[in-house]
């Protein structure tokens, strides 16, 4: 089964009317991305995987501080209605700013709107993953066996803090929460490395794949050095979405080695890259596929 773990919710049910079309010039150099989709549009993009994760990001002006145009009191309501329409092949996971004052009352309500993880993104909700309140809330989602996929790496929001989205800090958090299960997106770009020595020493951390196939020596470095330090069973499919489609994302990954063709450096091993392309994504984050 091929799992997209790192996708985000579309923006619209229906046909994106042509005044409400949005789109972001920062996240890829070939191309701008539309950040305006439809549930058809998501479908088409998601096509080659099994079943994907999906989910928005809590603040207060989403396009200001993510890039994506949806309407912040929808945040997690908008998401378990798309999942709600396709159980089969959707799974969906809150969004949360640990910091407010009703953060678990929040959390609870998504539980029983069905969401299964949570998606945090500490550079663009603007708190500090170390803090008390941050702590607190991954307590609660260790108690409740939520997953917690962070934001890992870069950013081109300015206003985006980057030492929040150091790979480091995760492990800080898992060493605290051991039983926490986490995934590192992005694999940390562009400190790949860090991201790997992470999620070697922990047991329930992992890492997506998303966005780094868009830039080939970042990939073929994060990859390489998960290879050298034995961690690749550990890394999870992610197209981003809207960035990139599970179709790029699969072709990304495996042109990894174009880019050292014709010469000495060390090639990154085919077995390895469709263990990505078809890792088990829902057991690594104990979640059951259908059951939320």
């Amino acid at each position: 089964m091929i799992v997209d773990v790192h996708t985000h919710t579309p923006t619209h049910q229906a046909a994106v009317p042509e005044d409400e079309r949005r789109g972001y010039q920062g996240w890829r150099t070939d191309r701008a991305v539309v950040t305006t989709n439809s549930w058809t549009d998501y479908d088409k993009a998601t096509e080659a995987a099994d079943l994907s994760i999906v989910f928005n990001i809590a603040v207060e002006k989403p396009e200001e501080a993510t890039g994506l145009p949806y309407r912040a009191e929808d945040t997690n309501t908008a998401t378990a209605a798309f999942v709600t329409a396709d159980p089969a092949r959707r799974m969906g996971f809150m969004s949360v700013n640990p910091t407010a004052p009703d953060v678990l009352e929040e959390a609870d309500r998504c539980r029983e709107l069905g969401l299964v993880g949570v998606k945090l993104g500490p550079n663009y909700q603007n708190f500090d993953p170390l803090s008390q309140p941050a702590l607190d809330f991954y307590s609660y989602c260790e108690r409740h066996g939520l997953p917690i996929l962070f934001h890992q790496g870069a950013s081109p929001i300015r206003q985006a803090p980057l030492r929040y989205t150091y790979p480091l800090v995760t492990d800080e958090v898992a060493l605290q929460f051991p039983e926490l299960r986490i995934v590192m997106a992005h694999m940390g770009h562009p400190w790949g490395r860090e991201t790997v020595v992470t999620i070697r020493k922990h047991p329930h951390v992992y890492a997506d794949v998303s966005s780094i196939y868009l830039r080939p020596w970042v990939c073929y470095e994060s990859l390489l050095a998960a290879q050298e330090w034995g961690t690749a069973h550990k890394l999870l499919l992610g197209s981003d979405f809207p960035i990139a489609t599970t179709a790029e994302a699969i072709a990304g990954i495996r042109r990894v080695n174009d880019i050292v063709a014709g010469t000495a450096l060390p090639k990154i091993s085919p077995e390895l890259i469709e263990g990505i392309i078809h890792a088990d994504a829902v057991a690594a984050l104990g979640l059951q596929k259908g059951i939320r």
